[in-house]
């Protein structure tokens, strides 16, 4: 927890896994608008903004792109090197670590662990929650591109890990506005837990409910550190994820009047391309 705590996973190490509700998620869907990346409802748009996962993750938002390598010359050597230990029954090419894998190696600690393991475990522990809960697929595996951002646990939270979470669902929510797309990955768990708790205030947007004492009372000061950018007009990346964040278009989101509105950004092919079946 020490070293999670550093990195700044440790609000997202506590979070639970709970039962999904397929029909609201589906709900949501049919409301999507990939041109704006909003939900379009009788009141008006709104959308999962760089606030809510600030304050429901506690993930940073602001920082160094999620980018970088995303394949490797040699990754049984960039695993043993930051893990310690090396998958045996993988290719020698292999780019993603099983979960099943992970929790083998690295669910139990011995109590004179050293150093070095403990490091080991957190980023394999990092790792698992990245391919877990924050960016799921369907294949039960978390892709090994992350990993070298891992390497300088006392660097980890220099990147912008909560905009690149926010790319991954925008980009799954575009995804499944296709008639013929059945499985949806992204961080439904935010999905779920964002809907749940605004959706009884989608009627008017003229209630700030982060600001509330019980809220404000069990929230990180650190959540609050980057809240001037909640309502830009930017890119948010996920290495080969780009997806435009309209928060000018939600204002009534974070209680201010709303204005006139400009076409919506676009971030042209690059919005077509995913890692889906491709090394």
């Amino acid at each position: 927890m020490p070293y999670l705590e550093q990195v700044g996973f440790g609000s997202v190490a506590l979070i639970r896994t709970f039962d999904l509700r397929h029909d609201l998620l589906s709900a949501l869907v049919e409301r999507w608008r990939p041109e704006t990346h909003t939900f379009h409802f009788p009141c008006g748009e709104c959308m999962v903004t760089l606030e809510d996962v600030a304050m429901q993750l506690g993930l940073l938002i602001h920082g160094t792109p999620i980018t970088g390598v995303s394949s490797f010359t040699d990754p049984a050597a960039l695993c043993y090197h930051l893990l310690g230990e090396l998958p045996k029954d993988e290719e020698s090419n292999f780019t993603s670590l099983k979960f099943t894998w992970l929790k083998a190696k690295f669910g139990q600690l011995s109590a004179n662990a050293t150093e070095g393991e403990l490091m080991c475990a957190a980023r394999a522990y990092i790792m698992h929650i990245l391919g877990g809960v924050l960016m799921p697929d369907a294949n039960n595996k978390v892709h090994m591109m992350y990993l070298p951002l891992l390497a300088d646990l006392s660097n980890v939270r220099s990147y912008s890990w909560g905009s690149a979470v926010l790319a991954v669902l925008y980009r799954e929510l575009c995804r499944m506005t296709n008639q013929d797309v059945v499985e949806m990955g992204g961080c439904l768990t935010l999905l779920q837990s964002w809907a749940l708790y605004r959706m009884q205030f989608l009627a008017s947007f003229i209630s700030m409910p982060y600001r509330r004492p019980e809220i404000t009372d069990v929230v990180p000061s650190s959540a609050y550190v980057h809240s001037d950018i909640w309502c830009t007009n930017a890119p948010i990346i996920n290495f080969n994820v780009v997806e435009w964040y309209h928060g000018d278009r939600v204002l009534r989101q974070f209680g201010w009047i709303q204005h006139i509105l400009d076409p919506p950004c676009e971030v042209g092919a690059v919005h077509d391309m995913n890692k889906r079946g491709k090394p």
